[in-house]
């Protein structure tokens, strides 16, 4: 089996908005669209009564999780959303119909419907640079080599791969499996992962 995924280090990542920018121009994103939203999360106290200087904060980038159970592909009515075997969810624009059920069962609202072609887009995770062996742009541009990507189902974290061929196991920082985050499960199993130390999750 295959499952690619991106993988996010929380306490790497300084908000600088490249993902998002270099997503738009690489896929062409309409003005006022976004396949990657980069969030501010707090400040908030690290606990009750804490000082003004005692708050936490970081930036959780938001994309389409290529659940393993996907929502949206249950309610497309033409298969037009669909899971590859590869892991990733793709829209087959031939058949989309642009009726949004699928944006409508989407727990993370990371699709819209472009007014121009009428068809659902989302995040494909660069689906034509993976082809050619290149990473997908949000992991290449990433200059605070926050963003890895890999096949969750046939290597480890650490040899998940990021900007300028480094490595995850070679760069981040010691995590362990209680730091490690996934977005709200409402039985679609989303597969990207976020990892977090010393603060509290929030996605």
């Amino acid at each position: 089996m295959t499952q690619y995924m991106i993988v996010t280090d929380l306490n790497r990542c300084v908000g600088c908005l490249a993902c998002s920018i270099g997503c738009k121009m690489v896929n062409e994103v309409p003005i006022g669209s976004f396949w990657n939203k980069t969030l501010r999360i707090g400040p908030n106290p690290r606990q009750e009564g804490a000082a003004p200087n005692q708050m936490d904060m970081y930036f959780l980038t938001v994309a389409c999780q290529h659940c393993k159970n996907p929502a949206c592909v249950e309610v497309c009515p033409t298969e037009a959303s669909c899971k590859l075997e590869d892991g990733s969810v793709q829209v087959d624009k031939e058949k989309c119909i642009g009726c949004q059920f699928c944006a409508m069962a989407c727990p993370y609202g990371v699709r819209y419907l472009n007014e121009e072609e009428r068809v659902v887009e989302k995040c494909t995770l660069c689906d034509q640079r993976v082809a050619q062996g290149e990473l997908p742009i949000c992991v290449d541009t990433c200059v605070g080599f926050a963003r890895w990507f890999g096949d969750i189902d046939s290597q480890p974290l650490e040899e998940f791969r990021g900007a300028l061929g480094k490595k995850l196991g070679e760069t981040v920082e010691p995590f362990d499996d209680s730091q490690i985050h996934h977005l709200p499960d409402v039985g679609n199993d989303p597969s990207c992962l976020f990892i977090l130390r010393d603060m509290q999750w929030q996605g």
